[in-house]
């Protein structure tokens, strides 16, 4: 729960980022979060929260 909720605000924070320097327009990014939003409600969710904790185990794995 935390890693999602950490990837969400990071996430919501590039966004606005993107937004405010005019690299993102508002309506692009409303279609993105939206697309987000419904994604989230299909079959394919689980897959997509797998490959990101598998993700996120390998960078946390990296010895610097």
């Amino acid at each position: 729960m935390a890693i999602s909720l950490s990837v969400v605000l990071l996430l919501a924070i590039i966004l606005v980022v993107l937004i405010r320097g005019g690299n993102l327009k508002a309506g692009p990014a409303v279609v993105a979060v939206l697309f987000g939003f419904f994604l989230a409600s299909t079959g394919m969710a689980d897959d997509i929260q797998r490959f990101l904790d598998s993700i996120t185990t390998t960078v946390g794995n990296i010895k610097f």
